[in-house]
């Protein structure tokens, strides 16, 4: 089977990529509650667009194993996962001491079926890191991911568990250096402050700065210790359009790309940067969005792909589903195809939307002062880091055939799990769709682990400290997923309100 797409008109990310594509059927059906701005629906809409444009059949398509308490404890407290395990809306009431410590209330409420959406969006995450570490594909794309501001102790932002980091520890078992690029409107605090002192992570974060959640993200923030210059923040304005936007983007990236020769990428492809959000006030178009995705995919280094935040959810849905086509290297028509949330798309129904003409507060002389200012911190990165060799914990252990390439022409029906009404649950299944089978679990061995958080050597026991987001050394030994079914009560979506 051909997992590639058909190639763009030209230049080095025109090439042909073997795509990973992460999907759960049931995670449209989570629900934060009556106007919270925040809706896993959304996801459903993404994948919606994918099936009728004809993209699911040119990638392996996988339902991901949802990730255990073990799993998650690899980053986050143990007594955090365990609150997020057993709250439940009939509890919380009685939970209020602990809903306080955790942060878990309004931004980020108690809701039904919440320990398994964490397990899902997770799952992915972690498990298109394996894919990458395995050679299964160049790329993998988890639209559900990319919840940026979870902490080690508490849930911020809309973000419970932070599978970014989870798959940044994933990935660094085979590589020596991760990169992290964030372009979400907000600051990727959660991720930045996990290994603010390590030198094998860089983290490069495009946002608003200001008076504006989370408030963190200043240029002079670079790091701390071994990890000083490895943190890199671009602080915006509003309004910010596509020309002013990469004006910083690609050199910065250029040189991030050229000095720390990452092995493997992640990117954030937060769309709440996108001009007319529901919660943001840049002026981005999806295809000034999704020049980003362009310029990370010509580097040709593994690239994993990963949603976040964005509130005005059609516009996501269009978002992410143009860059899935970017990913393979299709160009998908702007006329939408008849689908299932049709609606949603008027009065145009077309793919890509115009910017508004907003005021751009971001002058040429503030871009030019930025730009200088951090590739003057680049220069003072002399070389990539090494690493000391070392024992590492053993891979992942993958099946030896993927299910998806047994029958790959059957694989995808054009009606097959599309025809879903957003007011009523959708069949808790993937037609076709390759259910990754159990991964085996691996003893931690006897020696030391790689290095994470800006440390050379750690104990590989699981042991992680529960009061303090600054962990101690951690274990990236191997993290283990199964496959359970979920039995939880899902509230489906309401229609968005037309903003």
């Amino acid at each position: 089977m051909d997992t590639g797409g058909n190639s763009l008109p030209s230049g080095p990310d025109g090439v042909k990529r073997k795509v990973s594509y992460f999907y759960d059927p049931e995670v449209g059906n989570y629900y934060y509650g009556q106007g919270h701005p925040m809706k896993p629906h959304r996801i459903r809409m993404t994948h919606a667009l994918l099936a009728h444009y004809g993209l699911l059949q040119n990638m392996q398509v996988y339902k991901p194993l949802p990730a255990r308490e073990r799993d998650l404890c690899r980053f986050h407290a143990d007594d955090y996962v365990n609150f997020l395990r057993s709250i439940t809306p009939e509890t919380q009431q009685d939970q209020l001491r602990q809903l306080k410590r955790f942060n878990v209330g309004e931004d980020c409420p108690v809701f039904d079926g919440l320990f398994s959406f964490c397990q899902t969006y997770a799952g992915g995450s972690v498990g298109g890191a394996v894919k990458l570490n395995h050679n299964i594909c160049d790329i993998a794309i988890n639209w559900a991911g990319g919840l940026h501001h979870a902490k080690k102790c508490e849930a911020s932002g809309f973000c419970y568990v932070n599978d970014i980091v989870l798959a940044i520890l994933e990935l660094l078992k085979q590589h020596q250096r991760v990169l992290y690029v964030d372009i979400d409107i907000h600051h990727g605090d959660g991720v930045e402050e996990a290994f603010y002192t390590s030198d094998r992570v860089m983290t490069v974060s495009f946002h608003k700065f200001g008076d504006y959640f989370p408030g963190t993200g200043d240029i002079r923030d670079i790091g701390y210790s071994k990890g000083k210059y490895y943190s890199l923040n671009v602080p915006l304005d509003d309004g910010i359009d596509d020309e002013s936007y990469h004006f910083l983007f690609k050199p910065i990236i250029g040189k991030v790309m050229e000095v720390f020769k990452p092995g493997a990428v992640v990117l954030q492809c937060g769309a709440d940067s996108l001009s007319g959000d529901r919660l943001g006030c840049f002026n981005l178009s999806i295809k000034g969005h999704a020049e980003c995705v362009k310029f990370m995919r010509s580097f040709n280094v593994p690239l994993l792909l990963l949603g976040g935040g964005g509130y005005t959810i059609r516009n996501v849905a269009r978002c992410w589903c143009y860059e899935t086509g970017v990913a393979l290297g299709t160009e998908v028509d702007d006329q939408l195809p008849q689908h299932e949330y049709y609606e949603y798309f008027g009065p145009d129904y077309t793919l890509h939307v115009a910017p508004s003409n907003m005021e751009n507060k971001n002058t040429r002389q503030l871009l030019e002062e930025i730009r200088n200012n951090l590739l003057d911190n680049l220069s003072k990165l002399q070389h990539a880091p090494s690493v000391q060799f070392q024992e590492r914990p053993p891979d992942t252990e993958l099946p030896e055939a993927d299910e998806d390439q047994d029958d790959a022409d059957e694989r995808w029906d054009p009606d097959s799990d599309m025809e879903v009404d957003e007011k009523r649950p959708i069949p808790s299944r993937v037609k076709r769709e390759a259910i990754e089978p159990e991964r085996k679990d691996s003893e931690a061995p006897k020696g030391t682990a790689e290095q994470a958080r800006g440390f050379d050597n750690m104990a590989t026991n699981e042991t992680l400290s529960t009061k303090s987001v600054d962990v101690r050394p951690m274990a990236i030994d191997e993290p283990t997923v199964k496959v359970e079914q979920e039995t939880s009560n899902k509230a489906s979506d309401p229609i968005y309100p037309k903003s």
